[in-house]
């Protein structure tokens, strides 16, 4: 039995799909638009489902994905008036559709008409500019509660992940904001005692516990915070900024070594080389590296390619 829903499935079937498959079969070249053609529909569908995910329209959906079943389980079943229902439903779904979905079909087209493209289609801003902008934030942050004599303790990860770490405290999982930052070291809030850690573009965790450096040379007058900012820097490459609580004075832990009192636009310069200037230098080195390689190997199988055909030729 055919389910009706709307259209003549048969007709539908034979003057579409069936003569699609011959018009490739004359055509194989048609493949390739084929596979273009599915490829942009299946994309747009993912961005549709990840703007409508975690909102109101994400229960509609599944109201109509239910919607669809029902009506083709009555006609399975023969249930001739609840299908005739259901089928008069959906013969009305474009327009119920365009109704229920007007919010982020208007937010969607805005997007198109806006500078906001390439956020529309899930394209996100390029790696280093977005760690740039992150450390912009960090340095805010830091600034303010330096102003305030907040003391703060804030680990940067880099390329040895600190996975240990981050498992002592309280996942957040947020993106970077000054705002946040601050508010996280409030004195007498829950997450203030402890060290906030950064790791891919995100504040992973919270009320982070950090081992305490203990080495002798260590001047006495380093509180448990600085030794802490130390101990970390140590063990792993992270970069930590430390505000004290008692003096204000921002201070900066990088590979064991304290630098100590640094202004802002200082602040920003060692964060800015260690993190970004670095990391995506030796990066863009690594892919030229590779892209030489890939040449030298093309350019040597195609002179092996000519010397075994020269080869062949003169037996």
């Amino acid at each position: 039995m055919v389910i009706d829903l709307g259209m003549n499935w048969e007709n539908f079937y034979r003057d579409n799909i069936v003569a699609y498959i011959k018009s490739l079969q004359s055509n194989p070249f048609e493949l390739v638009t084929l596979i273009l053609d599915l490829a942009i529909v299946c994309f747009l569908i993912y961005c549709f489902f990840k703007i409508v995910k975690g909102s109101r329209a994400w229960q509609l959906i599944k109201g109509i994905a239910l919607l669809i079943v029902a009506t083709a389980l009555s006609g399975v079943l023969n249930l001739k008036i609840l299908n005739w229902i259901l089928t008069g439903i959906m013969n009305l779904g474009v327009i119920a559709i365009i109704v229920i979905f007007q919010p982020e079909l208007r937010r969607a087209l805005e997007q198109l008409g806006t500078n906001k493209l390439a956020k529309f289609f899930g394209i996100d801003k390029d790696l280093a500019t977005k760690t740039k902008e992150d450390i912009y934030k960090i340095v805010i942050a830091a600034t303010e509660l330096a102003k305030t004599k907040t003391g703060a303790l804030i680990v940067i990860e880099r390329d040895i992940k600190i996975q240990d770490i981050i498992a002592t405290g309280v996942p957040l999982d947020a993106d970077v904001s000054p705002q946040l930052l601050v508010n996280i070291f409030v004195p007498k809030t829950p997450l203030h005692d402890g060290a906030v850690v950064i790791s891919g573009n995100k504040i992973a965790a919270a009320a982070c516990v950090l081992p305490l450096a203990d080495d002798k040379d260590i001047a006495k007058e380093l509180g448990t915070r600085h030794r802490a900012a130390i101990g970390v820097s140590k063990e792993s490459d992270s970069i930590v900024v430390v505000v004290s609580e008692e003096t204000g004075k921002i201070s900066v832990a990088k590979d064991g070594t304290l630098i100590a009192d640094v202004r802002e636009d200082v602040l920003k310069k060692i964060l800015i080389s260690n993190i970004v200037t670095k990391r995506f230098a030796v990066e863009k080195k690594e892919r030229r590296h590779k892209l030489k390689n890939l040449k030298e190997k093309i350019k040597k199988d195609k002179n092996t390619a000519k010397e075994e055909k020269s080869k062949k030729e003169e037996k």
